[in-house]
């Protein structure tokens, strides 16, 4: 991650998974860090958006946010630190695979930006944010608007452990038809979209449920 911690505790306290804490009659596990990680990482990727898109309006800046912090994100970022090798796992998450579980990783690496903010502040935190996920969020800020909706959506409702489909009936004459495309997800009605194609409308219906799902509210 580009930075070397001045407190080795601090730094092993945020690799310690709680089942090896549990195991070996320790305390300290990553839980809290995490905790404080995550909100060090919606800050600065909040700061970065909002000063990155003038004028944009909330559902565009939230939806290029969602991007930049999904868990599939943060597990590839994960993996490019090394944090599956240097990770500290009980020996039953390690038989499961813990390793390469999404969760577990991502976890990790939001632990360790808050064992930054701890120890060298906000400002060294955002730096690692902006240094590693710039380019991201970049091309996330650069048209939000038109990118695959359909395709951020399903990775966001596969990491919560479930799928979406879409439900498309359309109206009209054959040359001026209006279609209507309503996501649906664990028999749950998402949102409906309309477009003047059906991927128009899936697209629309897309764009509205990622809203929903990414909304504190929900």
């Amino acid at each position: 991650m580009g930075y070397r911690f001045q407190d080795p505790a601090l730094r092993d306290e945020a690799l310690t998974h709680p089942s090896f804490a549990a195991e070996h009659g320790m305390a300290p596990n990553y839980e809290r860090l995490e905790f404080l990680g995550d909100a060090v990482l919606q800050m600065a990727v909040t700061r970065y958006v909002y000063n990155a898109m003038p004028g944009a309006p909330e559902g565009d800046m939230t939806l290029v946010r969602a991007g930049v912090v999904a868990e599939p994100a943060l597990a590839a970022m994960g993996r490019a630190w090394g944090v599956p090798d240097a990770v500290r796992l009980g020996r039953g998450e390690t038989l499961t695979g813990g390793r390469d579980k999404e969760s577990i990783v991502s976890d990790v690496v939001e632990s360790l930006l808050g064992a930054v903010y701890l120890e060298a502040g906000f400002a060294a935190a955002e730096e690692i944010v902006l240094r590693h996920w710039g380019a991201l969020i970049d091309d996330l800020t650069t048209a939000p608007g038109s990118r695959d909706y359909k395709t951020r959506l399903q990775e966001v409702l596969v990491a919560a452990g479930t799928d979406v489909s879409y439900v498309v009936t359309d109206t009209g004459p054959q040359h001026a038809k209006e279609f209507t495309a309503t996501a649906v997800s664990g028999g749950e009605e998402l949102a409906t979209g309309h477009g003047s194609s059906k991927k128009r409308a899936e697209q629309n219906a897309a764009r509205l449920a990622l809203e929903k799902v990414q909304s504190p509210d929900s």
